[in-house]
């Protein structure tokens, strides 16, 4: 085989994503975050930057909007909340948990500017937000 082989290419690229995926979900799942009071894990972000706002989905299947804090302070985007077990899940034995639950927050930096919160929603398990640039 050659470093040009389909195959050694297609088993080099399965291996740097599972890598990946590995280091994404060790950070999902810390307990706290330096300076935070409390245990929580930070969900997954994606942030997009056009000329008059900024998009940013965050991961955040089975929770509520409702249950979810936004907070835009200075250079940053704080969102917060609690995904919570579903009752009938609370006395079940647990086989596997790879899925966080309890509190969660995850500060996002902005880039330079002033914003304001615009549009929020949650679709497909994903919490939308536009932040309009005021500036």
């Amino acid at each position: 085989m050659t470093d040009h082989d389909p195959e050694t290419w297609m088993w080099e690229r399965a291996r740097a994503i599972l890598e990946q995926a590995d280091r994404m979900q060790r950070r999902a799942v810390r307990t706290r975050r330096p300076g935070t009071p409390h245990p929580s894990w930070e969900p997954p972000v994606d942030v997009f930057e056009t000329a008059t706002e900024i998009w940013i989905l965050v991961a955040l299947p089975g929770v509520e909007l409702e249950r979810i804090a936004i907070d835009v302070a200075g250079s940053a985007l704080v969102v917060a909340g609690e995904r919570t077990l579903p009752p009938a899940f609370r006395s079940a034995v647990v086989h596997r948990l790879e899925i966080p639950h309890g509190r969660f927050e995850r500060h996002i930096d902005l880039p330079p500017g002033t914003y304001e919160l615009g549009q929020k929603q949650a679709i497909d398990g994903c919490l939308f937000l536009s932040l309009h640039r005021l500036d």
